[in-house]
């Protein structure tokens, strides 16, 4: 876990914006504090019942979503589908936004209700396979790099279904770091994250659980300048180093 030993209070403001989770976590105030802000590419607080836009969303393995009671939600494929495959059957709801621009401040609500755990998800991601958070009731990790390597994790902040969780994420170059209301900061630093990809699940994209539900809410995504937040580097230096763990050897 990257937790600073006090408070972060950035000079600079988060003045653009990105939007708060006022039904999932009230008042909570969440800043960047590796990149700054430049230009808001997508918001959606999905008060507005209404088809998913084209081209905003992309919809993985069949499963199905909508806007509704003021959330984005999510169910698996029908049990038909899952019938008709043997891979990629859609057991739990999966979605991403290729809207999602290549380095970014992405500011969101989630929530993952009843289902089953699995060794995979839930999670959210940003980039298929490269920057993945997993959650467990185990704890939080960071993973990268096709679920390669492990380069954060904090064991005390442990899902729990039905509980809204506000997060912000930011990625510049080949550092991510992810701050939850009330949680952990997770960090990491790893060559892949340099290297987006185009399509199939580009952007932030998330899995719910085995047969559950997954709502997201108040999600904004920004483009971020070339200069890095003027606190960054003494940020970081308070993070609590973590030795990456390797899961698996990658193929050649």
């Amino acid at each position: 876990m990257n937790t600073p030993s006090k408070p972060i209070h950035l000079t600079l403001l988060f003045s653009i914006g990105l939007s708060c989770a006022t039904s999932a976590l009230a008042g909570a105030n969440l800043e960047p504090i590796l990149t700054v802000p430049d230009a808001i590419v997508f918001r959606n607080d999905f008060s507005k019942s209404e088809p998913l836009a084209k081209g905003s969303w992309s919809l993985r393995q069949h499963t199905r979503w909508t806007i509704e009671e003021g959330v984005l939600r999510g169910i698996p494929s029908t049990l038909e589908y899952q019938n008709s495959r043997k891979d990629h059957q859609g057991f739990e709801p999966r979605i991403s936004c290729p809207a999602t621009p290549a380095e970014f401040i992405a500011e969101f609500s989630i929530r993952f209700n009843g289902g089953a755990e699995t060794s995979i998800a839930p999670f959210v991601e940003f980039g298929h396979h490269i920057a993945r958070v997993k959650f467990s009731e185990s704890g939080i990790s960071l993973i990268a790099d096709g679920e390669s390597v492990k380069l954060d994790e904090d064991k005390g902040f442990k899902y729990e279904s039905g509980k809204w969780y506000h997060a912000l994420a930011e990625l510049k170059g080949d550092e991510f770091v992810i701050q939850f209301a009330d949680g952990p900061t997770l960090y990491g630093k790893h060559p892949r994250f340099a290297q987006p990809v185009s399509s199939g699940g580009a952007g932030f994209g998330v899995a719910g659980t085995r047969g559950g539900v997954v709502e997201i809410d108040h999600l904004t995504l920004s483009t971020i300048k070339n200069q890095p937040n003027p606190g960054w580097k003494s940020t970081r230096k308070r993070f609590a180093p973590f030795e990456p763990i390797v899961l698996k050897e990658k193929k050649k």
